[in-house]
């Protein structure tokens, strides 16, 4: 698909300061040879899928981590989930790096959600790179104004390619791009860092059907703080209103 080779390529075009772009850049202390390539080569099999086979949902973050998305090239996923992200669009992909599998707090609890619905996901972050402090290239930091105009770019050329009835966006940063490109579709959950989990695993429950699960009444039997109840009914409003004013149905 002309389309998704030409978005892969324009991602993979993207350079900036003290930035690690995983489609164009190898890391020399965990990446194994051709990597590169490689997750150039995940991301354009799994967007064409999403591309042909529909897509109901995209969820952003906020940038690629040096625990997950500067390893993978693939957003909201580390080491560990990265054969389930590919596996989810049918394809086939294997690890760039060598050395133990290492984990990511945030992509683990993400695809704690994602192991529990069918419905096709497809993870994204408002700058598609990795964006490091000068001179430590394994730390995270916020992207700049000028990394934010470049990813809202591409933001907006993934929604013409996908078409999702649904954005649902992971964190204020997050929030605020979505509202910015396709505030019809938009609903904005707590980023399940920094003390968000409970609140995080809430919201996703309320959002998303379940594979139903003997002796289970909760999606994640994470226990909620405050009201479970009131927290739920309230997400659910504002993913039926959303879904209502973009004209389509809540799938649940």
């Amino acid at each position: 698909m002309k389309a998704v080779a030409q978005f892969v390529a324009a991602v993979s075009g993207l350079s900036f300061e003290n930035v690690f772009n995983p489609y164009t850049d190898r890391c020399a202390v965990f990446d194994r040879p051709g990597a590169p390539v490689k997750r150039r080569e995940a991301l354009r099999g799994i967007l064409a899928a999403a591309a042909s086979g529909g897509t109901h949902s995209i969820w952003i973050g906020r940038d690629l981590g040096y625990r997950g998305g500067r390893r993978t090239g693939l957003a909201l996923t580390d080491d560990v989930h990265v054969s389930s992200h590919a596996a989810r669009w049918g394809i086939v992909t294997e690890r760039c790096t060598k050395g133990m599998p290492v984990r990511e707090k945030t992509a683990a609890l993400a695809w704690s959600v994602l192991d529990e619905i069918d419905l096709p996901v497809f993870l994204w972050n408002v700058f598609p790179l990795h964006p490091h402090e000068p001179g430590l290239p394994f730390s995270n930091r916020p992207h700049r104004a000028d990394e934010r105009v470049a990813g809202e770019e591409m933001l907006a050329d993934l929604l013409d390619l996908l078409h999702p009835e649904l954005i649902v966006a992971l964190g204020g940063d997050a929030a605020r791009c979505a509202e910015r490109i396709a505030p019809r579709i938009s609903v904005r959950v707590r980023h399940p860092s920094y003390g968000g989990q409970t609140e995080f695993l809430g919201q996703m429950s309320a959002l998303y059907p379940t594979r139903p699960r003997k002796g289970r009444s909760d999606l994640f039997d994470v226990p909620l703080e405050g009201s479970p109840e009131s927290e739920r009914t309230a997400t659910e409003g504002r993913c039926s209103s959303v879904l209502r004013r973009a004209g389509g149905t809540s799938n649940r």
